[in-house]
């Protein structure tokens, strides 16, 4: 059984590295591979099969198994994903953005946020169809697990709180809390005052401020605006989706950065003034420690 994916190095003999990682290969099968074409250096996709030994080294010497491990980052927009994925691959960014917009239902997690990949030979409308083909297929298998109709208003309301919980979620472990304090607020009609919630498109990795909350009238802008955003902020995680399915059954309305990275969650709005007094002294006293060196 051969591994899904093999690597090829940039210098070095291929015969040997292939003994190195195993294969069943000797120095007469270079002189084979030379009667197919000069394998091409990098990522390899083999996927799991048997192989006699003049399949594998025809692959190794075609193009067919080329491609570039292609990584969504969870959080991410969409705009700044195809971008660098056009890049990697490249592609034209643009005719890769006209592929993904006019397949997409969402401009923000129409692609589930994981490590894809994408052979070196698509174009930019076959490498979107393959992502959204692979994103539609573990979507509806995540809505029948947990009964929800996919692609109903339900299902859409799920991806918008899942992209939410991925922006403000400080790790794995914080999600299911995150999802409950979006739950309790809204069952409370509290306006959700996140501002993950801003960072939508070209903002995703722009500090929100006083200033921005101000101007901003979109529906994104959760200090102004009730309820949900009217799409999804991002794309999301697997954990992030069933985070939104099944919250953590709390009663948190608030919660705030810590020093150590993560959030200090409450149901008290006087304790949370008390944890944000905590960590404006925590800051300054930061600071000053740095200007005293």
């Amino acid at each position: 059984m051969s591994k899904k994916n093999l690597y090829i190095p940039q210098q070095g003999n291929i015969i040997s590295h292939l003994q190195k990682q195993n294969y069943s290969v000797s120095f007469i099968d270079e002189m084979l591979l030379k009667l197919f074409q000069e394998p091409k250096r990098g990522w390899i996709y083999l996927g799991k099969m048997e192989f006699n030994r003049l399949e594998f080294l025809k692959i190794l010497g075609s193009s067919r198994g080329r491609y570039k491990i292609i990584k969504l980052i969870p959080g991410e927009t969409t705009e700044i994903f195809l971008e660098n994925m056009a890049k990697e691959l490249e592609l034209d960014s643009k005719k890769l953005k006209d592929a993904f917009y006019s397949k997409s239902r969402f401009k923000e997690a129409g692609i589930l946020a994981d490590s894809y990949n994408i052979p070196t030979s698509y174009s930019e409308q076959k490498a979107i169809n393959y992502l959204l083909n692979i994103t539609t297929k573990r979507y509806k298998s995540i809505a029948k697990e947990y009964g929800i109709e996919y692609g109903s208003k339900k299902w859409k309301e799920i991806l918008v709180i899942a992209s939410i919980i991925q922006k403000e979620a400080a790790n794995k472990k914080e999600m299911p809390l995150v999802s409950s304090v979006i739950y309790n607020r809204l069952k409370k009609r509290m306006r959700l005052q996140m501002d993950g919630t801003l960072n939508y498109g070209k903002y995703s990795h722009i500090r929100v401020t006083p200033q921005r909350i101000k101007d901003d009238n979109s529906t994104y802008n959760t200090y102004k605006h009730r309820g949900l955003p009217k799409y999804p902020v991002c794309n999301v995680s697997t954990n992030a989706i069933i985070s939104a399915i099944k919250p953590a059954k709390t009663d948190y309305l608030y919660f705030m950065k810590n020093s150590r990275g993560g959030h200090n969650f409450t149901k008290s709005y006087k304790k949370h003034i008390k944890n944000i007094r905590i960590r404006q002294k925590e800051q300054k006293d930061e600071k000053n420690k740095k200007s005293q060196k």
